[in-house]
């Protein structure tokens, strides 16, 4: 009976749930932020770890197999066919069952898969392995972006986003790196496996800690666990401050008026009212991912041909692709670094459609450099296409596209329009991916450049005509409230 009254005292004190999202949103940064920051980062890392490593890896298993290019262009693809099915699903559950829940069990499926896939039989077995560990890599991305989207304040919330996506650019590096010391140490056709299997350890660490995260208290609120979203917020936001809102909000008590929620589901993403949201957070993020994967997963490859090509050795010849690969993932962080400085100044569109401006620039000089290096390699006009490439591309739109699906959507279907955003972005990075050997081989590397930079161009108009500015707006002025203000 005791225990029944304490509890009526606890939710009879709670803040009005508008003063807990303005705590969050007026919050400063503290430990509880960059905990919950920090481990939605390494989550993308080890993503970007493992979509990125099969590059490096391919050419030795190729060796090691004798792979035909059907089976070469499965294993390239399997991950990334399996994070589409990871995107959707796992943005569903998370706004059905909470992001901790998904946090948690998109992890250890990542864990599984990575070790799976170091002890797989032969390339078939490969293929459904890496299909496996896709569907976790997959559930990250909504996951992710919902945890740091409902956390950060709302000045910041640009720049925590893609301070968190440009792990992704750290995983690539750390694959390579991986791939370096391998290759140079003990060189050998059997390391692919060890390069393969190495993602599940930082993983285990990263689920270790993710235990210790709490729930979404904007979730929490959304499912009427006002109590719960207050305790959460307390670990963010000083109880004074959250208490003084609630005064200023008791204090409009009469202007007040809390309306029914609306149901939201998945339909409605696709209503008249969220469509043109919908296609600007999804069709931009599909043509770029054409390019982003097609040219970001075989850049090893890419510089095989256009820098490299006249090395004999194969494992020496993957050793300094891949070193190359390295050294230009360095312009990936630039660009990072680039869009946290600039997102929450100049905003989401300009830098998405100045991002794939600088893609096609980027492009049209690999396909130079591909067309004058016929008789000895352009090395300088390869790599300088790379960096321009890697430098405004993520500086842009692989870093807006990110963000503006955790933005542009309400608390109850944020997840699940972020697996769609993320589904259809990675359906484009599988078509790039499957595409970019059959064309290089058909039509060669440099009318491949080329219409690669047509597509970006094709994700430059579609931003421009369904341009919508997120910068600076909490996310729930950005969807009308549910709070309606009377006369």
């Amino acid at each position: 009976m005791a225990s029944k009254s304490h509890s009526n005292q606890i939710r009879k004190a709670s803040a009005h749930p508008t003063a807990l999202k303005r705590a969050l949103d007026e919050s400063t940064l503290n430990t509880a932020h960059w905990k919950v920051w920090g481990l939605s980062a390494t989550g993308v890392m080890l993503d970007g770890f493992d979509l990125f490593v099969i590059g490096i890896a391919l050419p030795l298993i190729k060796l090691q197999w004798n792979l035909s290019a059907l089976q070469v262009g499965a294993i390239a693809c399997a991950a990334v066919f399996g994070s589409m099915f990871g995107a959707v699903f796992g943005g569903v559950l998370t706004d059905r069952f909470g992001r901790k829940a998904i946090y948690l069990l998109d992890l250890i499926v990542f864990i599984v898969g990575s070790l799976l896939c170091a002890f797989a039989s032969g390339p078939w077995s490969l293929i459904l392995f890496r299909f496996f560990l896709g569907i976790g890599v997959g559930a990250d991305y909504p996951i992710c972006a919902s945890y740091v989207s409902e956390f950060m304040p709302s000045r910041l919330r640009g720049r925590m986003l893609i301070g968190a996506f440009s792990f992704q650019a750290v995983g690539i590096i750390l694959a390579a790196l991986v791939g370096i010391i391998l290759l140079g140490v003990t060189p050998a056709i059997s390391d692919w496996r060890i390069l393969i299997g190495f993602g599940a350890l930082p993983a285990i660490i990263v689920l270790i800690f993710r235990t210790k995260v709490p729930e979404s208290p904007r979730w929490l609120m959304e499912h009427g666990r006002l109590d719960e979203a207050q305790h959460v917020v307390e670990q963010f936001v000083p109880a004074k401050k959250i208490k003084e809102l609630d005064h200023v909000i008791a204090g409009f008590a009469l202007r007040i008026s809390v309306q029914a929620p609306k149901k939201l589901g998945y339909a409605d993403l696709f209503s008249k009212k969220f469509l043109p949201r919908t296609i600007l957070a999804s069709v931009p993020w599909f043509l770029m991912d054409i390019a982003t994967y097609a040219v970001g997963v075989f850049t090893p490859v890419l510089l095989s041909s256009l820098a490299f090509d006249d090395v004999n050795d194969p494992i020496r010849k993957d050793f300094l692709s891949t070193t190359g690969a390295a050294g230009l993932g360095v312009f990936l962080v630039l660009g990072f670094i680039a869009n946290m400085l600039l997102v929450d100044r100049v905003g989401r569109m300009r830098l998405q459609i100045v991002g794939f401006v600088g893609m096609v620039v980027g492009l049209g000089i690999l396909a130079w450099s591909a067309m004058t290096g016929t008789n000895s390699p352009n090395v300088a006009g390869a790599f300088i296409g790379f960096m321009i490439f890697n430098l405004l591309m993520n500086m842009g739109p692989n870093a807006t596209t990110f963000v503006l699906p955790a933005e542009l959507f309400p608390t109850k279907i944020r997840a699940s329009a972020h697996g769609l955003c993320s589904a259809v972005g990675k359906l484009g990075a599988l078509l790039g991916l499957f595409l970019l050997p059959i064309v290089q081989e058909q039509c060669g590397t440099s009318l491949t450049m080329l219409l690669m930079a047509f597509v970006c161009m094709l994700g430059l108009a579609v931003t421009s005509i369904f341009a919508q500015e997120t910068r600076g707006r909490s996310l729930e002025d950005i969807e009308p409230s549910e709070v309606g203000i009377t006369g």
